[in-house]
């Protein structure tokens, strides 16, 4: 008997090929039989009749690296049919730590990932096992995080590796790939990435190519510089031989969306000169992150506690202010966005809970401070545990990325407060309005960029596809109906259209809502090296 059967669906198997018509039998987690017409009895039938039926969503960016203690809130990615998550995003995450680094980086990730208290774990090893110990809606993967072992080799400080202690970086990813990480991923806008020299990145990506791991970059620049960031890459990728992934692909402000062309076609350059590129974008025309995001680099140099100092300091206002408007040496979201488009969306003082969800412009109206003043003192007060959401560009941008082969969804989401509607909206999103309003993909190809690109993205071999001895990660939807709700003013909507989620054989969400079922599992680099 099987467990759970699924009858009379349009099976979309995430290849990219054309539905077809076929029963699913499932037993002991995994897909058993696949047959026109499966007559075996089942302990539970799912009527599929009209549905499709697709492998679970890999989301490839999320920033729920601790979200699996908190269910309760994790679940709106299990409701958007998202199965397996890629965590250890930016090279900001929360291992591995030492006793040293730990309260350092639970100060810096706190506006992004959430407060749980003490971390239990320092390695990635005690880390993923420790997530194996709970209960879960999804599948985690986990990438190396390029800040945390930069802070363990030469700590926060503000300058190039030595030769001695990049090979000294290069040897902790290349420990964090055989403990089970599959890639390794950087953000050279952060601290203290951003304080990374090229040569950095070429000697750690050797040992990330040598397990065959995929290096996962958000770039040193998106916006007026985003070709001399691209070329890095490329130069970092013919020199390493990664797989290279870009992550939220995207050309920041209007004034730079003539740039759009050029990336894409250097990202076809890159294919033809061998380099396995691949990126990921969420389907909305704005980003969001940590606020400090918006402080010039040198602002972050030594970590959060002097970062609060500087936003003290008179002197050091001042030329950051100047930084604001003058310097686009990094990637300057005032002067390329504007006040008026920085939204705080969420701040972890209670004074200003009420102006989540309001740009600074209209934050700084309110106290009548200029926006930049505002901005200082916000992220003083709440020592640096803010998030903003920036709109900064068209929708017909992301549209002609979409296009590409090389494209993955992965929404970038972030919790807390007021987010970016992405959080809950991403996937249906990307099949409501782009593939049935819109008809930019088809329904076949918007599956396969949820499922099995980001598969192969992350070298998954039981998982991505509807196929025999593959794990159950399978989503029922109403390819008529399915639709994100959520909006920038009401950002926690629930999507609507998605019948059955199932994780690892295990039905999570019946009828749009979760079930007592959490079956996550945690899932390890397994290819030998």
């Amino acid at each position: 008997m099987l467990d759970i059967l699924i009858k009379n669906g349009k099976v979309f198997d995430g290849t990219r090929n054309p539905y077809t018509k076929l029963d699913i039998g499932i037993k002991n987690g995994k897909i058993v039989n696949l047959q026109k017409n499966i007559s075996e009895e089942a302990e539970k039938v799912i009527d599929a009749t009209g549905l499709a039926v697709s492998p679970g969503f890999i989301d490839t960016h999320v920033h729920s690296d601790l979200m699996w203690k908190k269910p309760e809130v994790h679940a709106i990615k299990i409701k958007q049919g998202v199965t397996t998550e890629l965590l250890g995003q930016d090279g900001i995450s929360v291992a591995p730590v030492s006793d040293a680094t730990k309260p350092l980086w639970q100060a810096q990730l706190k506006g992004l990932n959430g407060d749980i208290g003490d971390w239990p774990w320092d390695s990635i090893e005690s880390y993923l096992d420790h997530l194996q110990t709970l209960k879960a809606w999804t599948n985690t993967a986990y990438l190396v995080p390029h800040g945390n072992i930069r802070t363990l080799v030469m700590g926060f400080d503000k300058r190039e590796a030595t030769e001695e202690e990049r090979k000294a970086m290069r040897l902790l990813v290349e420990q964090g790939m055989r403990e089970g990480a599959v890639g390794f991923s950087t953000g050279l806008v952060y601290p203290p990435n951003s304080f990374c020299a090229t040569e950095e990145l070429v000697e750690i990506c050797k040992g990330v190519a040598t397990y065959d791991g995929c290096f996962v970059v958000h770039m040193r620049n998106e916006s007026n510089h985003i070709l001399a960031a691209l070329n890095e890459m490329h130069e970092v990728a013919i020199k390493s031989g990664v797989r290279l992934h870009i992550s939220h692909l995207k050309v920041i402000g209007l004034r730079n969306r003539k740039l759009y062309k050029d990336v894409m076609e250097k990202i076809e350059e890159l294919r033809r000169e061998g380099v396995e590129i691949t990126f990921d974008q969420y389907p909305y025309t704005a980003a969001s992150t940590v606020f400090s995001a918006i402080l010039p680099p040198w602002v972050h140099d030594g970590g959060t506690e002097k970062m609060l100092k500087r936003l003290r300091d008179e002197d050091d206002r001042q030329k950051i202010k100047n930084d604001f408007q003058n310097d686009l040496s990094y990637e300057n979201w005032v002067f390329n966005c504007g006040w008026e488009n920085i939204v705080i969306s969420s701040i972890d003082v209670t004074e200003f809970k009420r102006f989540e969800g309001k740009s600074v412009k209209e934050i700084a109206e309110v106290f009548n401070h200029p926006p930049d003043d505002l901005a200082l003192d916000l992220l003083q007060k709440a020592e640096g545990n803010v998030t903003m959401v920036i709109h900064w560009g068209l929708e017909e941008d992301i549209i002609s990325s979409m296009r590409s082969p090389y494209h993955i969804v992965g929404s970038d989401s972030i919790f807390g407060g007021k987010p970016h509607p992405r959080l809950s909206g991403t996937q249906p999103r990307i099949l409501g309005r782009y593939v049935r309003e819109l008809n930019i993909l088809s329904l076949e190809e918007a599956i396969h960029h949820m499922t099995g690109a980001a598969a192969q993205l992350l070298r998954l071999k039981d998982r991505g596809l509807i196929r025999e001895q593959f794990w159950a990660d399978i989503v029922v939807f109403n390819p008529e109906k399915i639709n994100d709700t959520a909006t920038f003013e009401n950002p926690l909507l629930e999507p609507e259209g998605i019948e059955y989620v199932l994780v690892n054989g295990a039905i999570c969400v019946e009828k749009g809502e979760c079930l007592d079922s959490l079956f996550g599992q945690v899932i390890k680099r397994t290819s030998e090296k």
